[in-house]
């Protein structure tokens, strides 16, 4: 299988089938995802910015940046958001591209430090994310990330 990870903001024609597919893998209204995407599209901020990972016409992977994924913690800004890898794509290297590619285009946009905040223990790690400290979220608490280039 071959994949390719594709910055939104440079392909914008997959930005309706993109906010579709984390509008079906969240649960998330559609309309959140496109509202954000345009205000990666206008080049404004560096924030937000999406990606997904994909063969051929699938979408098989995604993520954002966004200022704060829904967390009581505004200054651990700015932070990955919407991480997610289908299923029968799991443990093909997609995760850690994505993570790599957006790690390395936001440096290159000036932000060397990203969060992250997620309910996995072990697995950002092995990206070479570290724990930072436990945040209150919308559905209670998880585990904060930080990344720095």
């Amino acid at each position: 299988m071959k994949y390719e990870i594709v910055k939104l903001r440079e392909r914008p024609g997959l930005v309706p089938k993109a906010a579709r597919w984390f509008e079906h893998t969240f649960s998330i209204p559609e309309e959140e995802y496109l509202k954000s995407m345009e205000g990666m599209l206008r080049g404004e901020k560096p924030v937000p910015q999406w990606y997904i990972a994909v063969d051929g016409g699938d979408i098989l992977g995604g993520m954002g940046v966004i200022e704060n994924d829904h967390h009581n913690r505004p200054d651990l800004a700015p932070n990955v958001c919407a991480v997610y890898t289908d299923g029968p794509y799991r443990g093909r290297g997609i995760a850690g591209a994505l993570l790599k590619t957006v790690c390395e285009d936001m440096a290159a946009m000036g932000i060397d430090t990203l969060y992250l905040v997620t309910d996995h223990t072990s697995l950002y790690e092995r990206f070479g994310w570290e724990f930072l400290c436990m945040v209150e979220g919308d559905d209670g608490p998880g585990r904060m990330y930080i990344h720095k280039k």
